[in-house]
């Protein structure tokens, strides 16, 4: 469930409430009594994307692809692997 952030237009307290994504946007405030009131605010998301492959940030560079190690490569020199040498196998 998302917090939401009121704001009562009449006396300009601030309000966070935890409720459902069809929760009404506005409602009588506790502090004044003004009848709905209280009024949802745009406000900004906060919630990070960690781990490898998600971009840090809104533009930046992807992560680095994996480095390939020694065993992937074949002892003997051929490039490809595939060459049909006694020594690929």
């Amino acid at each position: 469930m998302p917090l939401y952030e009121y704001r009562c237009e009449a006396c300009d307290q601030p309000e966070e409430k935890l409720e459902s994504l069809s929760a009404p946007t506005s409602h009588g405030c506790s502090s004044c009594g003004a009848q709905d009131g209280m009024k949802r605010q745009l406000s900004v998301a906060a919630f990070a994307l960690a781990g490898a492959g998600w971009y840090k940030g809104a533009a930046s560079e992807p992560a680095a692809p994996p480095a390939k190690t020694e065993a992937t490569k074949p002892a003997h020199g051929c490039a490809a692997g595939g060459c049909g040498c006694p020594l690929a196998g």
